[in-house]
């Protein structure tokens, strides 16, 4: 069922975001994981509290989910795909991700 997920690495990601105003980073890990830093403009949404959030966004949008290694990102991604979503899981989560984080 995650076949159909489109992922992109971390650099793709931080290029599409210079260019595509209508790519939203959703990061889905925990409150402490997020405390050691996330990429600027990320929205912080928990794994868990996805499906409650779901209201809260726009389907015009694409989100990007963001994790720690990759995997809750693909779950979050495979979640909100099946929901209608256009969403992209970022490979190797924030521990490939060199680009700028905010904390």
């Amino acid at each position: 069922m995650m076949d159909n997920i489109n992922e992109m690495t971390p650099h793709e990601l931080e290029e599409l975001m210079k260019e595509d105003k209508n790519i939203v980073v959703i990061d889905v890990r925990e409150d402490e994981e997020v405390a050691q830093g996330m990429i600027a403009d990320a929205r912080h949404i928990p794994l868990q509290d996805i499906p409650q959030s779901i209201d809260t966004l726009d389907k015009e949008k694409h989100y990007v989910m963001v994790c720690r290694s990759g995997r809750r990102s693909l779950n979050a991604a495979a979640y909100l795909n099946e929901r209608g979503f256009r969403v992209s899981s970022m490979t190797g989560g924030m521990l490939n991700w060199d680009g700028e984080v905010i904390l």
